[in-house]
């Protein structure tokens, strides 16, 4: 009797198994690896205050909706955050990880444990650590420039505030950006106190987008020489183009073409020249400076070659304090 019973539920007992595991398995036992290409963050040496964040991406690898429920940290030394609760396939997020230096001291890490309870559940795991020293503050812990325009030098500065050794220093302090330009000169030298001021230029050459960066700040410490030091910002353009790429269409070599974009700035200005590489621009010249001009020019393909063709529009303005917006160009090219 208990046989035929045991027989009659194992279709069952078959078909609930096959129904959790088989959203895994079609989905390959390591998906977490593509889906999370870097699951350990070490964030080194970093200063007391220092503003220290990593962001972890997630690449939704699957064919069904991601949702992810919750995150927690195995210690009140980093605050995770999920930036993205639902991934569609294809998309990609992140998870914030950010280290406690304003109230951790020492070696600390973390493992963040992320669950996942779409398209089936899992809890994924990741890792972060590093060495918060407890002698150097940064004051404040970041530099921010906020809003910079292109063409402008922006200028913001941070405190170094060292207690211990009496022969401290602060030797060298390094930019991965030649137009992040910063400078370095000590303020107090008293006993174990050294104090720095850290100046930081964005240059007019700055280009143009969000920037997130980092100050590499170089002591004479035998363990522990190097200290980031995190510099954010968003260079705007002073002349905007929109749209900024013009898709001209499939088009015969000498055939013209007249297209449609809007120039703004930030003052009122002139056009001077508008030109692309491999093409001849004619547009009709403004009759006074305004802040908004929408420009109608007429455009044909010079060059040589067929198929597919992108060049960069290139607009300046007339004046001492001419300024550049670029956009893009594409087109077909037809043989004759």
């Amino acid at each position: 009797m208990l046989n035929r019973i045991g027989v009659a539920l194992l279709p069952f007992v078959v078909c609930a198994l096959t129904f959790v595991v088989n959203p895994i398995v079609a989905s390959g036992q390591n998906w977490y690896d593509a889906a999370f290409p870097t699951q350990h963050h070490d964030f080194g040496t970093v200063a007391v205050g220092a503003k220290t964040e990593f962001m972890f991406p997630v690449t939704n690898t699957l064919s069904s909706t991601m949702h992810f429920q919750s995150i927690r940290a195995s210690c009140g030394c980093t605050t995770p955050t999920i930036l993205n609760d639902y991934l569609e396939p294809g998309q990609t997020g992140f998870i914030k990880a950010k280290f406690n230096t304003d109230t951790f001291r020492g070696k600390k890490g973390a493992t963040l444990t992320l669950v996942m309870d779409q398209p089936f559940y899992s809890e994924i795991r990741l890792k972060v650590d590093g060495y918060i020293r407890s002698d150097m503050v940064f004051h404040p812990g970041s530099i921010d420039f906020g809003q910079v325009s292109q063409g402008d030098v922006a200028t913001k500065s941070s405190k170094v505030l060292y207690a211990g050794r009496s022969d401290w220093q602060i030797v060298d302090i390094r930019s991965n950006r030649p137009w992040l330009m910063p400078t370095l000169k000590e303020t107090v030298r008293r006993g174990g106190t050294v104090n720095y001021e850290i100046t930081v230029d964005v240059r007019e050459d700055a280009p143009t987008g969000p920037f997130q960066d980092e100050l590499v700040v170089v002591t004479n410490d035998r363990n522990m020489p190097e200290v980031p030091l995190r510099v954010t910002g968003n260079v705007e353009s002073a002349l905007t183009i929109s749209p900024v790429a013009l898709a001209l269409g499939s088009l015969k070599p000498g055939e013209q073409v007249s297209a449609r974009f809007v120039l703004i700035g930030k003052t009122a200005f002139e056009i001077d020249s508008i030109t692309a590489e491999g093409w001849d621009v004619d547009f009709d010249p403004s009759t006074e400076p305004k802040k908004m001009h929408v420009i109608e020019p007429r455009l044909t393909y010079t060059g040589n070659q067929g198929g597919p063709q992108k060049a960069s529009l290139v607009i300046k303005t007339t004046g001492e304090q001419s300024v550049t917006a670029k956009g893009l160009i594409t087109a077909d090219i037809r043989g004759n």
